[in-house]
């Protein structure tokens, strides 16, 4: 009789402790298990065969994911003695049900033993045998919730019922499994995205800094809506005509940050980086371009997406028209600036830099010559509020939420901002707090 080796394993009895042994030798070159024999090779037999033999066929189809009975063998020797020949598995890697795609779910034989499977051979497992698009490979987490991304395709009218997800992609149609695709949209979305606020065009004295995470769809709502407030609005006159201009178009802020989720590559876990200044806003994302295409051909419209199945969800929903427009409406808005948006590459990293219309040198038609008057800047979302004010002379904390369609935080940090810049006065406090005008601004 043989001795234990990365190709046999010996078992006394039936225990589920069976079933890691048949995923290692599927997931690695496959082997040969008896259930009746001990581990120094003496024969012990097996009491109940029959009811051994359900117990075993029906454990290793129900507790092993995905399927692989195909590759079992069974054979019963002397009467007593169960043989499992157990091929290589052609979808790997093979786990435990109950402990998902994870190293307590994932065995490989090393040698005489079965070990968990580390993360990186997982990861490996999965790329040979799912292909190489992150998007569709199976996600390592299988526990995810998707309450953002039925919100967010709910107010589109978009149906995101479980019956639709294979054919979203974010589930498999091999096992059933969620994949990468599915983990992007989820609630448990491990990626971010990061915003800071610089008081230099150095990019090295902070003012602020924001990281918001969740659903790709959660951070791109709650990212626009900071970038709103970063978007400053100069109001002048010419004589008597008001003249207002924002220091960034927002459909060019919307194309910017739209490009940097969705062509990002996912398979890096760094976060998409956004640096706001008195000068520009810059939009980095990990991943540079794909082979074939150069920052002359994304300047032109041609876009080959890095994540297919994501882009079409996006258009789907209507968030964008299709493959590369956003870049051309963003250039489009600054066809009359003198200093132009500019795309910077690196093997790894993909930066869109927006100039601010209202810094020095980049609008064409200099506004400011025309009057001495100081420049108030203000968001559109202050605007709102001001309108407001003007009309109704007072509004409270549920009023501005109703009005911009914010939540609590971000009603009170607008209005903290607009108290400190001396555009609203806050009268009051907690429950009968309110906020009216300030007299005499140019708002």
């Amino acid at each position: 009789m043989q001795y234990e080796n990365e190709h046999i394993e010996y078992k006394s009895q039936m225990i589920d402790d069976v079933y890691k042994e048949v995923i290692a030798f599927a997931n690695t070159d496959g082997g040969i298990i008896y259930i009746g024999i001990d581990d120094q090779g003496n024969l012990i037999g097996i009491e109940n065969v029959d009811e051994t033999y359900t117990r075993l066929t029906n454990g290793i189809r129900d507790a092993i994911a995905p399927d692989v009975t195909m590759f079992v063998r069974y054979i019963l020797q002397d009467n007593n003695v169960i043989r499992i020949e157990v091929g290589e598995g052609s979808y790997k890697p093979y786990y435990l049900k109950a402990k998902g795609i994870k190293p307590t779910g994932v065995y490989v034989r090393q040698g005489a033993s079965s070990v968990p499977a580390s993360p990186d051979q997982i990861r490996r497992m999965i790329k040979d045998y799912d292909g190489d698009i992150f998007e569709e490979m199976r996600a390592l987490t299988q526990e995810l919730s998707f309450e953002e991304a039925e919100r967010t395709f709910k107010r589109y009218g978009v149906d995101f019922s479980e019956e639709k997800y294979i054919a979203l992609g974010l589930r498999n149609i091999h096992d059933d499994q969620y994949a990468n695709l599915a983990m992007i949209l989820s609630d448990q979305c491990q990626h971010t995205t990061k915003i800071a606020v610089f008081g230099d065009e150095t990019n090295i004295t902070f003012k602020d800094a924001k990281e918001f995470g969740g659903s790709i769809f959660k951070q791109l709502d709650d990212s626009y809506a900071y970038l709103t407030l970063c978007n400053r609005t100069a109001a002048t006159f010419k004589g008597l005509e008001r003249i207002e201009r924002s220091d960034y178009p927002e459909d060019a802020l919307r194309e910017a940050l739209l490009n940097a989720l969705i062509h990002r590559d996912y398979s890096y876990s760094g976060s998409i980086i956004i640096n706001v200044n008195d000068s520009c806003m810059e939009f980095i994302s990990i991943g540079g371009l794909l082979p074939g295409l150069s920052a002359d051909d994304i300047r032109n419209g041609i876009s080959q997406p890095r994540n297919r199945k994501l882009a079409e969800i996006f258009h789907r929903l209507k968030l964008i028209e299709s493959y590369g427009t956003g870049i051309r409406k963003i250039y489009a808005r600054y066809r009359d600036c003198t200093e132009q948006p500019r795309i910077e590459v690196t093997p790894n990293t993909f930066k869109l830099v927006l100039p601010n219309m209202n810094a020095n040198g980049v609008i064409t038609e200099n506004i400011q010559e025309a009057t001495e008057t100081p420049r108030v800047l203000i968001t559109p979302q202050m605007k709102t509020v001001i309108d407001y004010l003007t009309e109704y002379g007072e509004m409270t904390d549920e009023d501005m939420q109703e009005l911009l369609n914010i939540k609590k935080t971000r009603s009170y940090l607008l209005a903290r901002q607009m108290n400190e810049n001396g555009l609203i006065d806050i009268v009051g406090r907690g429950a009968a707090k309110k906020y009216k005008l300030v007299l005499n601004k140019n708002a």
